[in-house]
């Protein structure tokens, strides 16, 4: 709300005016020592003495206390007391005795687009000038009339701590002495049109729980981590080459306390590093841990780009978390949202009263579908905000690789809208050259600095060499989401059987592209909510067919060319839709089912691992071979997974009818045996198969030397291995 004043124009000296109105743009021209006096502005107070002998009457009728220091000597920072309405005593220097903070330099490298740490000085640091300790804040409003620091430490009130405007580059900045850590603190900005809105920092290290929305000073972390070796190791891995299995979780509802309420990040540590380890995969996947005020967001409605969200604690709580998944063998990754942003009124959008860190068309600026506001990547500061909060998570929280959001949205100039509701590039083109610049800009920076940082994709369109190096006009990512084998996939499967033959080019058209980027195969979180139904929702049939054919499904992916990606709650085959509200569904173990569908992605997580067939050559022709892909009428399909001259044979039979004496090509004679099979009693199945000493016929038989008569499992998939 704007305040009314009482003013004396006749007393008013150049610039008070606008210091009562608070709307200066640089209230150091003004307030502190100039011209042999002093001048304060204290709204809240009654009485004030400076260095406790000089007593600082007050301008008739406003509230500025101004005195004559002729014949005192003050020192460069002095002590001002001050008594409030309430008759309670405050003491501190003076704000506006300390000269500028940040360097020139550092200010130059942000407005070129190129300070990779620019969070290290906008933002709130605790900070020391001249033995004085306080908090330095910063913050980039270059439309601003006046910004202000507000905060519990002054009521909330935009009057009292207006900030220092550092030049042309829009960058404003205020020393307050005596301010603390934990400090709770906004900006509060005065646009052009004299519109007041207090803003959340951009630059935000830590917010309070929501639904509040302030920020609070953080301290300079202190953390000592112990996973040097990790990052050593990280920094030299061939992961091109090794496996790589990641578990997607959302840290709010994975597992929650006895009272429903969230876990710690601490407390998921231990539970969550337990469970990977026991089911085998690599790394760990966390839904957005960026601060956002609404939980059923997920996260991908960002509002604090630079700070772990305080619903599970503190940050150096989460660098415990990290720190000890390290120490566990186990890689986390992060999913980043530069895509986007929420319209808040208190957030980034219209920070300074105009389109800044957005467009201010909308056919540029907005996601229709999502009611969300898009980045201005063409802007260099604004590009070095998000390249920034790349390098913070990945730096200061040892975060391994960022999984990139929606990089669809941000390549295309009419993603999801209609004729005429957007605007074409400079060369009359839909591509959004200035999105693909920071694209190929951000996966320079991360992976040229931070060695063995991956960079994942999640892009669900045919955009060329997405995981090509720029230099030969790709984007640079490590690896790219397999949006079209998810689709593909999930719409055979959710087909009866008896229809499954006319769609037989579901399955197999994928290998068509397999090998054009680098792939993930993900089962991810987006297939089970909006009313997409679980995965198990998803299979068609009787309770036993709708396991069957999950189990089928995961057997599959686990085979299948690529990085693998499962959502958390799916290795538990949940009857329903993910829901953030609450913890999934634990309780489920109890059931034979269930266990049996856990107990198979733990079995195939280690045989995806200890198996170079299976990972060694993911991402080449050279690592799969088809043994038969034109089986549609019997819905089978066959293939070999191959590395270092060792192979394992897959065979998965997509119909309930159990394929006696199935005859299969295979590439070596001798014994094989299943070592691994669907619908073992293990995992809840009928318990048909082959068991070990599959002796091979000398009849030759799809192209390959010789040949076995199998018996193919209803809706069950077989991994055979040549006994050596």
């Amino acid at each position: 709300m704007t305040t009314a004043y009482r003013l004396d124009p006749q007393s008013l000296r150049p610039g008070w005016r606008e210091i009562l109105e608070a709307r200066h743009h640089d209230p150091f021209n003004v307030l502190g020592r100039h011209d042999g006096s002093i001048v304060l502005h204290l709204p809240h107070a009654e009485a004030v003495r400076v260095e406790g002998t000089l007593s600082v009457p007050r301008l008739e009728g406003t509230d500025l206390f101004v005195a004559p220091l002729e014949d005192v000597n003050l020192p460069p920072h002095y002590r001002v007391q001050w008594t409030d309405e309430f008759g309670q005593q405050h003491e501190d220097y003076d704000p506006y005795s300390f000269a500028p903070q940040l360097s020139d330099y550092d200010l130059h490298l942000f407005g070129e687009g190129k300070h990779w740490h620019a969070y290290r000085f906008l933002g709130a640091w605790p900070h020391e000038v001249d033995g004085i300790h306080g908090v330095l804040f910063a913050t980039w409003a270059p439309n601003a009339e006046r910004v202000s620091v507000v905060g519990v430490h002054n009521r909330w009130d935009g009057r009292t701590h207006p900030m220092r405007s550092r030049g042309g580059g829009g960058v404003w900045e205020l020393f307050i002495p005596g301010l603390h850590v934990g400090a709770m603190y906004k900006f509060e900005i005065r646009d052009r049109r004299g519109h007041i809105q207090a803003k959340s920092d951009p630059y935000g290290r830590r917010f309070e729980m929501r639904p509040g929305t302030a920020a609070l000073v953080e301290p300079r972390s202190g953390y000592v981590w112990e996973d040097q070796s990790w990052l050593e190791a990280r920094a030299n891995h061939d992961w091109q080459h090794s496996p790589m299995s990641v578990y997607e979780v959302h840290l709010g509802s994975w597992q929650r306390d006895d009272n429903g309420a969230f876990l710690s990040y601490r407390e998921l540590a231990g539970r969550l590093v337990a469970y990977v380890l026991e089911m085998g995969f690599t790394h760990i996947e966390l839904l957005p841990i960026t601060e956002h005020p609404l939980d059923a967001s997920w996260g991908y409605q960002s509002t604090g780009y630079f700070a772990a969200t305080s619903r599970y604690g503190q940050p150096d709580d989460l660098r415990y978390l990290v720190d000890h998944c390290h120490r566990n063998g186990i890689g986390v990754l992060v999913d980043w949202v530069p895509a986007h942003f929420p319209k808040d009124a208190w957030g980034l959008a219209r920070f300074d009263g105009s389109a800044l860190y957005e467009h201010e068309d909308p056919r540029r600026g907005e996601h229709r579908d999502w009611g969300t506001l898009i980045f201005n990547y063409g802007r260099n500061e604004v590009k070095n905000f998000l390249l920034a909060s790349a390098v913070y998570w990945v730096e200061e929280f040892h975060i391994d690789g960022l999984r990139v959001d929606a990089v669809a949205s941000m390549l295309y100039l009419d993603y999801s809208r209609e004729q005429g509701d957007w605007t074409p590039n400079q060369y009359g083109g839909r591509e959004n050259l200035e999105a693909i610049d920071f694209l190929r800009e951000l996966n320079g920076v991360i992976q040229g600095g931070y060695k063995g940082t991956l960079m994942i994709a999640e892009e669900s369109t045919a955009w060329p060499q997405v995981t090509r190096p720029a230099w030969v006009g790709g984007l640079g990512f490590s690896m790219k989401w397999n949006m079209g084998w998810m689709n593909d996939t999930l719409s055979y499967f959710e087909k009866d059987p008896v229809f499954r033959h006319y769609h037989h080019d579901q399955l197999t058209f994928g290998l068509m592209y397999a090998f054009s980027e680098n792939f993930m195969v993900p089962l991810s979180h987006d297939e089970v909510v909006h009313g997409k139904g679980s995965m198990l929702g998803k299979m068609p049939g009787d309770e036993w067919q709708r396991f069957a054919n999950l189990r089928l499904l995961y057997t599959y992916m686990f085979t299948y060319p690529g990085k693998k990606l499962l959502f958390m709650g799916d290795e538990l085959a949940q009857g329903e839709e993910w829901n953030e509200a609450g913890s999934i569904r634990w309780d489920l173990l109890q059931y034979d089912y269930h266990r049996g569908m856990q107990t198979l992605v733990r079995d195939l997580n280690h045989l995806y691992r200890e198996n170079p067939a299976l990972h060694r050559n993911e991402f080449g022709y050279e690592g799969f071979s088809w043994i038969d892909c034109h089986d549609a009428s019997q819905s089978v399909l066959s293939y070999r997974r191959i590395a270092d001259g060792r192979e394992l044979v897959v065979l998965l039979n997509f119909t309930p009818v159990p394929r006696e004496n199935y005859r299969v090509g295979m590439p070596k004679a001798g014994t094989y045996r299943e070592v691994l099979n669907s619908d073992s009693s293990f995992y809840g199945g009928s318990n048909l198969g082959n068991g070990d000493n599959l002796n091979t016929d000398s009849l030759e038989w799809m192209g390959l030397p010789c040949s076995l008569a199998l018996t193919l499992p209803p809706l069950g998939a077989l991994v055979l291995q040549l006994v050596e």
